[in-house]
């Protein structure tokens, strides 16, 4: 090995992408329309209901996931009403449903590789050992790489944005099933294989459950990872509030940015709320 000269790793990691590009290009193009018909169901599902009646829904969820007797659960309502009405009145309506769709739509597909992913970790250590360092690769590389490969798979717009949120916030949704699964407790788990429990029963009505609030939690974190994620896959065409916030950078226009921010967080704090909310049984909310 020469060391005056550097390795061609761009050069590789260049032509195995146009490989894959050209070899796999109509699949990419079915699963691109796949992820736009989600994104426009979500939208269009959201904008169906009028601001109002989104808002006062919103109320009621909170209220619901958090306990009508707490008092914390009326603050956090009267906070969820007072802030999307903010958000309505300053007119960025649309473009909250456009970056909550996004979100929601990247937590779909999160889930529907995370949480078999995450099983399957837990009740195996050579699969365990093997997605820890690609985990690890994908939790510290930089959010703007995975633009990248988004941008020349699926173009510009909505679907690149979802996928590179999506690939941005699944670690925690593994890691955290992957550690609820195994934190089961072994007596449950030999008491029901003693019952003569099949393998999918285990899961679904002992293993799931126990490990609900862990998952959650991972829940919890990939959609605010997805939040983090919407100024930056505004770069690349996603538009909502990160088209926002990034048109006031880009114009120095502060007031924009600042209120295109300050929707984000609104958006972000009900989220997280409520999903922790969910995460928590019945007696941990008495």
């Amino acid at each position: 090995m020469r060391f005056d000269q550097p390795l061609p790793i761009a050069d590789w990691v260049s032509q195995g992408v146009g490989a894959v590009t050209d070899h796999y290009a109509k699949a990419f193009d079915a699963f691109s329309g796949a992820v736009q018909h989600l994104i426009g169901g979500l939208q269009a599902a959201l904008l169906w209901l009028p601001p109002a009646a989104f808002i006062a829904l919103v109320v009621v969820l909170v209220l619901l996931s958090h306990g009508l007797r707490r008092v914390g659960s009326w603050t956090l309502g009267v906070f969820a009403a007072a802030g999307l009405a903010l958000v309505w009145n300053l007119g960025y309506w649309d473009a909250m449903v456009q970056t909550l769709a996004l979100v929601l739509a990247a937590e779909v597909l999160v889930l529907i590789v995370g949480l078999p992913l995450g099983i399957a970790s837990a009740n195996s250590r050579v699969l365990d050992r093997l997605l820890r360092p690609v985990l690890d690769v994908m939790q510290t590389m930089p959010a703007f790489v995975y633009l990248v490969p988004a941008v020349i798979f699926f173009g510009l717009g909505l679907v690149p944005g979802v996928i590179s949120t999506t690939i941005f916030a699944l670690p925690p949704l593994v890691r955290l099933t992957a550690l609820g699964v195994r934190q089961v407790p072994r007596e449950l788990v030999e008491a029901t294989q003693s019952f003569g429990a099949t393998g999918w029963q285990l899961l679904l009505k002992v293993q799931l459950p126990s490990a609900r609030p862990s998952i959650m939690a991972g829940i919890n974190q990939s959609i605010m990872l997805g939040l983090s994620m919407v100024v930056i896959a505004a770069m690349i065409g996603a538009g909502g509030l990160g088209n926002v916030v990034l048109q006031g950078i880009t114009q120095l226009d502060i007031g924009r940015g600042f209120v295109g921010g300050l929707c984000v967080v609104i958006l972000a704090i009900l989220l997280d709320r409520v999903t922790q909310a969910l995460g928590h049984t019945h007696k941990e909310k008495r």
